[in-house]
């Protein structure tokens, strides 16, 4: 991603909500990743987090209410300067207040007008209780943040400050990062394409507890899909036995054997636009399954057959319409 080097000024805005203590981590990640970050903090926001904490950690002062438009600012804007230099402006946490301010346009605050300037990404994250954002109001302000090309990021699914389970927690980092990166990606050559991304190796098993495999991570395949879904596809992720730290924004599917990994792939492939083929499947299968360990005293005596999977790429083949893309 040789584009990130060139597009890394993020104005990080943060809200009054209790999912603001993770802001000095989010800050840390960003400059980890080798952003320069400007944090905007409101007034609210002001209470759940110290301005210093977040000073220390940017290396720089924290932007605050008091700074807007102040008579020690005199002529120097800066939520205009601030909307000029970012090369995207993350909110998070955003809380319900904030999204009904930018909804609507208002610009009492700091951070609600350098976005009102913003000519460059903007991504929010809305965070609070599962009621307030179930509430009618909150989805309809959602939605027009989104009609006005606004990024508006889901919210996770868990135990919540308030008591509550359910939808509303702030995302880890490294999904804000993800969704950071698609929003910077100066390519959305996918965008409302469906795109088909298999990866990691497949578990044939020989008994209940051994399997004929490969060492194949999974890595390249995550990677293809990772990139297909920053340029704006609509990704299905078809893998086997592999751990992925992070599948927000796919359709993930997983499997074990060859067999599987098929039937995956084939009951979706008629809709998908590109087909990417990244997994190491297995190209034998035991003839017959034993049904218990086989004992290592028995293996001079055992004779394991193999059959042949089928060829998954193959069968695309045959079945590949007009203007679908396999790789």
């Amino acid at each position: 991603m040789t584009w990130w080097k060139n597009r890394r000024k993020i104005v990080l805005g943060i809200t009054g909500g209790i999912s603001a203590y993770k802001s000095p981590e989010i800050l840390r990640g960003l400059i980890k990743a080798g952003c320069d970050v400007e944090v905007v903090l409101t007034a609210a926001g002001e209470r759940f987090v110290s301005p210093m904490v977040l000073s220390t950690l940017a290396g720089k002062r924290v932007w605050r209410q008091e700074d807007f438009l102040s008579d020690e600012m005199g002529w120097r804007m800066p939520h205009i300067s601030l909307a000029d230099w970012a090369d995207a402006v993350v909110i998070a946490p955003c809380t319900a207040e904030t999204l009904s301010n930018l909804a609507r346009g208002t610009g009492r605050e700091l951070l609600c007008s350098l976005v009102l300037a913003a000519q460059s990404p903007v991504i929010v994250f809305p965070a609070m209780n599962v009621h307030m954002l179930a509430h009618p109001a909150t989805e309809e302000n959602c939605e027009i943040l989104k009609k006005r090309g606004v990024t508006v990021a889901e919210p996770e699914t868990g135990s919540l400050a308030c008591g509550y389970e359910g939808k509303g927690r702030l995302p880890g980092v490294e999904v804000i990062m993800e969704e950071l990166w698609r929003a910077l990606c100066p390519s959305k050559s996918l965008e409302g394409k469906n795109v088909l991304v298999t990866a990691g190796p497949t578990w044939e098993y020989l008994d209940p507890v051994r399997f004929i495999s490969n060492p194949s991570t999974g890595k390249m395949g995550y990677a293809m899909a990772r990139t297909a879904w920053y340029r704006g596809g609509r990704v299905t992720f078809v893998h086997g036995p592999a751990e992925f730290s992070n599948l927000e924004g796919f359709s993930a599917r997983s499997v074990v054997s060859a067999l599987e990994m098929k039937k995956e792939v084939m009951a979706v492939s008629g809709g998908m636009d590109v087909i990417v083929k990244a997994a190491a499947v297995g190209d034998f299968r035991a003839a017959t399954l034993s049904g218990r360990k086989i004992k290592r005293e028995k293996l001079d005596t055992t004779t394991i057959e193999l059959e042949q999977n089928d060829d998954i790429a193959a069968a695309l083949g045959k079945i590949k319409r007009p203007g679908q893309i396999l790789v």
